[in-house]
């Protein structure tokens, strides 16, 4: 079993795939720098409860490191056969806010870890957690059609957005953009120099020890309002439809490529026109659950936001032999079922009189 190196470890999917690399017997080191909670002025959840919790875990070695430090990683995967490159800056939101901070996050820190892994003798293959957004408001402009729940794209989009979408002449936000150059840089260097690379343009990523918050994570925010009592903001009218994946679906998707991708891969990860949800029905589900009405309240559109994002996940199906599996019911229960045995980690959304 080989070593494998990830960056933001002990972030939401970094954490989920250290664990299962680690639980299949490879070497696993994680390198993160701790930041979220700086970066969004809050206490920082993935170091009170991911970092700590990967400490424990039999073959993780734990590294506290900023991959924008020139020559930081070089040691580190030195001897490495897969550098899993999950380490960003994710918010829409805190990208408009500081988009410096954002883009040195995003392409000045992927371009790190493409020349440790160039300069390296081993040559690892390098996976990077790229986005849908690098298709920006192109995909407004695909037809929509309207339930009253719920948008769907229409005829020929109904399997989804494919990789060969387009990405220029749109608006973009600044994550968008800084991501897109980490997607583009990434590719370049599985051309340019032979590394194996895969580029996964994720969607709605979802699942335990996720701290989600109102623009990032919805579907875990979601569930931790509704909880908690928080105050819930639906942006838009609450009819914008995402395709959700389970977390541990997208790490098998990970495990797929490095067992049978190609040398150069792009996919559109996401759980497909078969798993989506609205805002609306993700209410509607918590509500049942729950057995009481959620409180919430609406607020303006905001910049770049896409009615309806749904990736076509036909080329990941043909070139990895891969399907999701658990559907957003089944992932909500199990999301619900997390946040409530961990309860003591988010009373500090808890509203007064919150249940």
């Amino acid at each position: 079993m080989g070593k494998i190196v990830v960056t933001g470890g002990a972030g939401f999917i970094g954490s989920h795939a250290a664990i299962h690399f680690a639980s299949r017997g490879h070497r696993v080191v994680i390198v993160d720098n701790l930041s979220r909670g700086q970066l969004l002025n809050k206490p920082d959840p993935n170091r009170s409860h991911n970092w700590d919790l990967l400490g424990d875990v039999p073959g993780i070695e734990r590294v506290r490191g900023d991959v924008r430090e020139p020559g930081l990683l070089d040691g580190i995967v030195r001897d490495a056969d897969t550098i899993l490159h999950a380490a960003a800056q994710t918010a829409v939101t805190t990208s408009t806010v500081d988009p410096e901070t954002d883009f040195l996050s995003n392409a000045l820190g992927t371009f790190r870890v493409l020349e440790a892994a160039r300069r390296s003798a081993r040559q690892p293959a390098v996976l990077y957690c790229s986005t849908n957004k690098v298709y920006g408001a192109n995909v407004n402009r695909v037809p929509l059609v309207e339930e009253a729940k719920r948008y769907g794209f229409a005829a020929p989009f109904t399997d989804g957005i494919p990789e060969e979408f387009g990405i220029d002449l749109c608006e973009h936000t600044p994550y968008g953009c800084s991501k897109l150059t980490g997607d583009l840089y990434v590719q370049d260097f599985g051309h340019l120099y032979g590394l194996r690379v895969g580029v996964f343009r994720m969607s709605c990523i979802y699942g335990t020890r996720q701290f989600g918050m109102e623009d990032q994570g919805w579907v875990a925010w979601f569930v931790l309002a509704a909880l908690t009592g928080a105050d819930l903001t639906i942006f838009g009218d609450g009819r914008q439809v995402r395709d959700l994946l389970w977390v541990e679906d997208l790490v098998r998707a990970y495990e797929a490529f490095l067992e049978r991708g190609p040398q150069i891969g792009v996919y559109n990860m996401g759980g497909g026109p078969e798993m989506t949800l609205s805002l609306l029905e993700l209410c509607e589900l918590l509500e049942e659950r729950l057995g009481r009405e959620i409180p919430k309240k609406f607020g303006p559109w905001r910049p770049s936001d896409q009615k309806v994002y749904v990736s076509s996940i036909r080329k990941a199906r043909k070139e990895l032999g891969w399907e999701p599996r658990v559907t957003p019911a089944e992932g909500v229960e199990q999301l619900l079922a997390w946040a409530r045995e961990n309860r003591a980690l988010f009373d500090h959304l808890a509203a007064p009189h919150s249940d």
